[in-house]
């Protein structure tokens, strides 16, 4: 009967299905003729010794035994065009998960994206590269797929108790991602395959019956008795529905804004901030795989760095090998960064948010905002690098050594970031206990990771939009919000997910519970 094995290989050996069949041969002491198939199930690189290994999982078929190529197929989705109304507002991986399972559950999903389709946002993305113009509506946090769909496509997560990751992955190969994600231990799509994937996801929901209306703000609610009965658009339009997922991401300041001016309950959330640091790749690959040349079978190196300073977590944060940093401001007069990789990871950069723990009292100067305080501490350090980088969406820069020791850099190279950079000693930008804990805290990094703190390594703030400022709380057996009924906070944005498999995971939970209220399960 077939055999599960796990062994070591080198990286020459982990990705030829030749040399692997010729290893496993010897593992169990047998002929590679005897072999039908080593049917890979994971893989991860284990570099803690001097010679890189391949872990793998994997069983082995013999000949003779039955062996049938698994495909990756997608649920039988029903047609729904008469079928009950759910609206969803945001087409990120919560709405759009929730779309799909809605749709595989027999109810009829309305998806509305404040946005342009994944293919008409690149325009607004050329727009804040190179003409510095901001569109409120279309760039990297809001459009069809949501921040992640032009922001790296990473698919890890820790979220293994809130759901079923491997379903998610799975959904992804049957709307055309690589089955590697199902057996790589970090998967990762890119920024430049995931458009297609996410274009297909939609069109999939229109083929069943489904809406998605684009370029459609949510400006109320319509709430009667504290139940939803439906939402109103920029343009005045009134859509009803007694069901509504409201899975807008975490930088809809606006949504949180209604929310707080209608007075339906949220409230802050500590979340993180800091900057984004970027490394020549070659020098990461150098600390992390501890040779000189990383080679043609060991891809571009990540790292994953926590250190506690002054009693709080300052760690690594969306690092991006291979990749390059995005200007991700959602309004005029602000800049914000962050990081995306292609699917090669084959740029010469290596960037990484590093982040440090924020907590409630953080926030005391900005009390006056109630449950928005978070938000609006958050918004007043990312209209502060606007203006001390030059009012434009050029961003503040320095050299991390030169940060450390409070030194203004005298010149800041060419970085990934297209807007450019203004030469900013980075305690300007940040309050004094967040720039103390982040000099502390990069000579900590430098201890761990040997030639991580050089002043080739250039910082670039803020890193804020790591997580949602605002939780819009919901009962937990529901999901409903505890105190509009109908009404579903999801994914990030609400402060149930981290990431592109977390929001997916929430969609389809919300769906789900929307099936059972109306006896559909």
């Amino acid at each position: 009967m077939p055999r599960e094995i796990q062994t070591q290989v080198s990286p020459e050996v982990a990705h030829n299905e030749s040399l692997i069949n010729e290893h496993v041969a010897r593992l169990l002491n047998t002929s590679v003729k005897e072999i039908q198939k080593v049917v890979v199930l994971k893989r991860s690189i284990d570099a803690r010794q001097k010679a890189i290994k391949f872990n793998i999982k994997a069983t082995v078929f013999f000949k003779g035994e039955d062996f049938i190529e698994q495909k990756i197929e997608l649920p039988e989705y029903k047609n729904v065009s008469n079928s009950q109304e759910v609206i969803i507002v945001g087409a990120g991986p919560a709405g759009l998960f929730a779309a799909l399972q809605l749709v595989e559950l027999g109810l009829k999903p309305i998806v509305i994206e404040r946005g342009k389709d994944v293919r008409g946002r690149r325009r607004d993305l050329k727009a804040i590269n190179v003409d510095h113009i901001v569109n409120e509506d279309s760039n990297y946090c809001f459009g069809e797929g949501g921040a992640g769909t032009y922001s790296d496509g990473k698919l890890y997560t820790r979220s293994k108790k809130r759901g079923d990751v491997d379903r998610i992955l799975r959904l992804l190969v049957g709307f055309g991602a690589s089955d590697d994600i199902l057996v790589e231990a970090h998967p990762h799509i890119g920024t430049n395959k995931l458009p297609q994937i996410i274009q297909d996801i939609r069109e999939k929901i229109i083929e069943c019956g489904g809406q998605v209306l684009f370029e459609t703000r949510v400006t109320d609610f319509i709430i009667k008795n504290n139940e939803i009965q439906g939402i109103v658009t920029q343009k005045g339009d009134t859509i009803s529905a007694n069901k509504v997922i409201l899975a807008t991401g975490h930088s809809a300041r606006d949504i949180f804004e209604l929310l707080d001016k209608k007075k339906i309950f949220i409230e802050e959330k500590p979340f993180a901030l800091g900057v984004r640091a970027e490394h020549p790749q070659e020098l990461i690959d150098k600390i992390q795989y501890s040779c000189d040349f990383r080679g043609e079978f060991l891809p571009p190196s990540p790292y994953s760095i926590v250190k506690q300073v002054n009693g709080r977590g300052m760690y690594s944060f969306c690092m991006c090998p291979g990749g390059v940093i995005a200007p991700c401001a959602t309004s005029p007069g602000e800049v914000v960064t962050n990081g995306w990789s292609p699917s090669k990871r084959d740029q010469a950069t290596a960037n990484s948010g590093i982040v440090v723990e924020l907590k409630l009292e953080d926030f005391k100067p900005f009390a006056k905002f109630g449950a928005l305080a978070g938000m609006e501490f958050q918004k007043a350090i990312e209209q502060k690098a606007w203006h001390l980088a030059g009012k434009t969406q050029k961003v503040p820069a320095q050299r991390m050594v030169d940060f450390t020791q409070n030194k203004v850099s005298s010149s800041i190279p060419k970085t990934s970031y297209v807007p450019g950079t203004t030469s900013v000693e980075m305690g300007q930008v940040f309050p004094g206990f967040l720039s103390q804990i982040m000099r502390e805290g990069f000579n900590e990094f430098g201890k761990t990771m040997r030639g991580y703190l050089t002043n080739d390594a250039i910082l670039h703030a803020p890193e804020s939009r790591t997580s949602s400022p605002v939780r819009i709380p919901r009962d937990n057996e529901t999901l409903e919000h505890v105190q509009i009924k109908g009404l579903y906070p999801c994914g990030e944005g609400a402060g149930y997910a981290g990431g592109i498999i977390s929001a997916a995971i929430d969609g389809e939970k919300c769906a789900l519970k929307i099936a059972e209220t109306l006896n559909m399960l």
